[in-house]
């Protein structure tokens, strides 16, 4: 796997920024992945779909895995968070916490993917119970994971639902298919950041979106890990989104990971000849800090929106 030069350019010149690169770089990371393989059996045959992937995240900081679709991204993404189904089996070493995650009991790992673990998936509409309010499947979520008053619970997802930008009386007496797709998606990320977790799993979480409405959930979801301090592992295919907002990106295709560096130096100066023709392939791309042709910067942050 080859790997850029890792000089952060994205934090300010500034004795602050500096302190803060330090500081991030010298924390334990949250999550730690090495070798880490998924395999399906076929006809008495193993095939390998993700292969010697090892990477790591610390706190407060978003690796994007980028690559077109089947390179194997979600797989990975399932492998680390134990949903993967029973047709698939996986080997290497996954720590969170320094704590590897074969170590947990069975009950500890449900616990785990909920409290410790959040994900936001592309189908946003499939993450609640269609014929349920919102509401009660939020105080559901909430008093599973603390032994709150059903006025305590109901405080904190009122309070959730201010902080993602929707009406919370509302939304919490709608429906979900009373809500729109990014509405649906805004609550999600609620949902999976209410127990406060320590990494954000963000499974291609604008793919079933308009280009508009992806744009501000992502605005969302930054904005919500730099007040939470949680590490994110963001899947997408969408560059634009990484190029904005990713600390680091690492590249898969056919199941392993070819390249990984700084956002700010590898869709600048990408090493392997496969991530040049990603971005080749990609939208128009404008320079850090710009807008771009397809997204101009003002479009996407009236407050008075609700998507």
């Amino acid at each position: 796997m080859q790997k850029t030069k890792e000089k952060n350019s994205r934090l300010p010149h500034t004795d602050a920024g500096r302190n803060r690169l330090r500081a991030r770089e010298e924390a334990p990371p949250v999550l730690r992945v090495e070798q880490l393989q998924v395999a399906v059996s076929e006809q008495n045959q193993s095939r390998l779909l993700v292969q010697n992937i090892s990477f790591s995240i610390r706190q407060g900081e978003m690796l994007a895995i980028v690559g077109e679709s089947g390179s194997g991204k979600s797989v990975t993404a399932a492998a680390i968070g134990g949903l993967l189904p029973k047709s698939l089996r996986s080997s290497g070493q996954i720590w969170l916490h320094n704590r590897s995650l074969h170590e947990w009991h069975a009950d500890d790992r449900k616990r785990l993917r909920g409290q410790e673990i959040g994900w936001v998936f592309q189908n946003y509409k499939g993450s609640f119970t269609p014929f349920m309010r919102i509401g009660t499947q939020l105080m559901e979520l909430v008093r599973t994971h603390e032994r709150l008053s059903k006025k305590e619970a109901k405080a904190r997802v009122f309070d959730w639902l201010e902080k993602v930008g929707l009406p919370p009386k509302r939304v919490y007496e709608s429906y979900p298919f009373q809500l729109s797709g990014g509405q649906c998606q805004r609550v999600a990320l609620a949902a999976a950041l209410m127990p406060g977790p320590s990494l954000l799993i963000a499974d291609e979480p604008t793919t079933a979106l308009d280009v508009l409405t992806g744009e501000r959930v992502m605005d969302l979801i930054a904005a919500l890990q730099s007040a939470t301090g949680c590490a994110v592992l963001f899947i997408t295919h969408d560059l634009r989104h990484v190029w904005r907002r990713a600390d680091r990106v690492a590249v898969m295709k056919n199941g392993e990971m070819i390249e990984s560096g700084l956002a700010s130096q590898l869709l600048i100066r990408p090493a392997h000849p496969y991530t040049r023709n990603l971005l080749a392939a990609s939208p128009r791309l404008a320079a850090p800090g710009k807008p771009d042709a397809v997204f101009p910067a003002a479009a996407y942050r009236e407050e008075s929106l609700y998507v």
